[in-house]
């Protein structure tokens, strides 16, 4: 610690220790911050969740091969990443849920353009799969959609209508089911995303937009802009 602080004095702008009726270890902790901040990744007009809002449980399901493909999409090191204010609206559906005993699970957020382009081409079914050529795409690719489920005070995932990426007509917004335990958790689900300022997707109960997201425009590749 002493040997920290004779190299910072001997670095700092003279007089700042010195000159100022603050702890050394003041210094010592906002340098230690700073650092810590600059290790970890930040993307141009993206944020990651879990710096918003830690609470918030993450499985890129595109970053496994726990997927309809059988492989992954993503590289293994991806963040969950959304627009800064779809994250803050994430954390407001959060909070309603954690003050229910439930929390969410993000299965996807921002999605490359190049797996955007293969979830299409194995699919070619617009009910589930965006069309990259036509309209607006995806909105996974404009950050400001996300994929999410519900989880218990435990983190463990609870009863819902199908399994993630099940593209039949049993996974629409409208439960059809009679397991009233399901339709609950879904309901739940549903208040927390639009407390939030989401909507849904009718095909697919898990999808969720921003309701603001026409004043962004589409991105082909997060850009990382420091490491």
């Amino acid at each position: 610690m002493r040997r920290f602080l004779r190299l910072f004095r001997r670095t700092a702008c003279p007089g700042l220790v010195s000159g100022l009726n603050v702890s050394p270890f003041f210094f010592f902790f906002l340098i230690l911050a700073s650092l810590s901040a600059r290790a970890e990744p930040r993307y141009d007009n993206l944020v990651d969740i879990k710096s918003v809002d830690p609470t918030i449980a993450v499985e890129l399901r595109y970053a496994t091969p726990r997927n309809f493909t059988g492989h992954a999409l993503y590289p293994p090191d991806l963040p969950a990443l959304v627009r800064p204010t779809t994250a803050a609206r994430l954390a407001k559906a959060q909070e309603f849920l954690r003050a229910r005993h439930y929390g969410l699970k993000v299965w996807d957020a921002y999605r490359p353009m190049t797996a955007q382009l293969e979830l299409w081409q194995r699919t070619h079914n617009g009910s589930f799969v965006a069309d990259p050529y036509e309209g607006d795409g995806s909105l996974h690719t404009w950050g400001v959609a996300v994929d999410v489920t519900l989880v218990d005070e435990n983190g463990r995932e609870v009863a819902m209508p199908t399994k993630f990426d099940e593209f039949t007509a049993a996974a629409k917004l409208r439960y059809d089911g009679r397991d009233p335990v399901v339709n609950s958790h879904l309901k739940l689900l549903q208040d927390a995303m639009h407390e939030g300022g989401f909507y849904g997707l009718s095909s697919e109960w898990w999808h969720f937009a921003a309701r603001d997201w026409k004043k962004y425009a589409p991105m082909r590749e997060a850009k990382l802009i420091t490491k």
